[in-house]
């Protein structure tokens, strides 16, 4: 497996990881058939976060680990807090949400049961999940100051933030912020776009992310891409997906040349990047989850990338 020093960190990842989002709707033997199938594989970093089933998921993950036989010295493990929902988690103060919640008191509360489920005593990556509107930088550094103290979090980042908003908490924060989890595939290149259409007036010259993509590069900061199968938010797939036939038959086209798969070829997109991103895969499908995997080892060229772009509806000024 092909590895990245996420952050510059030092902590060698591999460029694919499991997200665990949907493991919670899983049964034991499934969940543990998931585990097994990516560690097969070598894939050995597991995402999750305790709004996931209200933390079914990562209790879930937990079981299926055990069950593996996998030990904790041979496995990630990043989990994220700060979403609130009207189901839970609780907060400390008792209250459910919605909302978002980066007081220091919850946020060492969501690492402290996140470590209860996951029958641990340490995260490797611990992420702030979505931006607190009403986030104090000097409040989130003390909460991150007695985490990385106490041995409970190794590296800290970010999930789902601007440019602006990365600054401004690591002005206060003492850790580096090594990774940023950021929705980006072959149908949401959003952050690609507005640097292709630099100087225009369309609508793909908007900027809706304060330049983070060539950010994260210029800071050495690991972009996780989430949800990279999924068209506009949550709406569904696009493999195999009758709303997109040009897509998939240059998806197919190109795979065919490479002994690879649709699958494939959406995950060698995102790796093909200049960023050296890391793929969230949240399928829970083993067979699905071999032909995603495998496509770490395709290599696309240029044009191939580009034909890609161009056939999901993408264009060049």
């Amino acid at each position: 497996m092909s590895q990245i020093n996420l952050g510059g960190s030092g902590l060698m990842v591999p460029t694919i990881a499991l997200g665990a989002m949907r493991m919670g709707e899983k049964s034991d033997a499934q969940a543990q058939e998931v585990v097994e199938t990516v560690m097969s594989k070598g894939v050995n970093f597991f995402d999750t976060a305790d709004i996931y089933g209200n933390g079914q998921s990562t209790s879930k993950l937990a079981g299926a680990l055990k069950a593996a036989g996998v030990k904790r010295e041979d496995i990630i493990l990043q989990s994220k807090g700060g979403i609130l929902s009207d189901e839970g988690p609780v907060a400390d103060d008792g209250i459910l949400g919605p909302r978002y919640e980066f007081s220091k008191d919850h946020i060492i509360a969501s690492v402290d049961a996140e470590l209860s489920r996951l029958g641990t005593d340490y995260l490797d990556v611990f992420l702030l999940h979505r931006p607190d509107a009403l986030m104090q930088p000097e409040e989130i550094a003390a909460a991150f100051d007695e985490l990385a103290a106490s041995g409970k979090v190794k590296q800290f980042g970010v999930s789902n933030m601007n440019t602006w908003q990365v600054e401004l908490l690591q002005s206060a924060v003492h850790q580096k912020l090594v990774a940023n989890q950021l929705q980006f595939g072959v149908m949401h290149t959003g952050m690609v776009d507005a640097g292709i259409h630099v100087n225009m007036a369309d609508s793909r010259s908007v900027d809706h992310d304060g330049g983070i993509l060539p950010y994260s590069q210029l800071k050495n900061m690991t972009i996780q891409a989430w949800s990279p199968f999924q068209y506009g938010m949550f709406e569904g797939h696009f493999i195999d997906n009758d709303k997109f036939p040009e897509l998939n038959a240059k998806l197919q086209e190109i795979a065919d040349k490479h002994n690879s798969t649709k699958n494939g070829i959406a995950v060698a997109f995102i790796l093909a990047h200049p960023a050296n991103m890391q793929v969230i895969l949240g399928s829970m499908t083993p067979s699905r989850l071999v032909e995603m995997i495998d496509g770490r080892d395709v290599q696309l060229s240029h044009q191939e990338w580009y034909d890609i772009y161009f056939a999901a509806g993408n264009d060049l000024p």
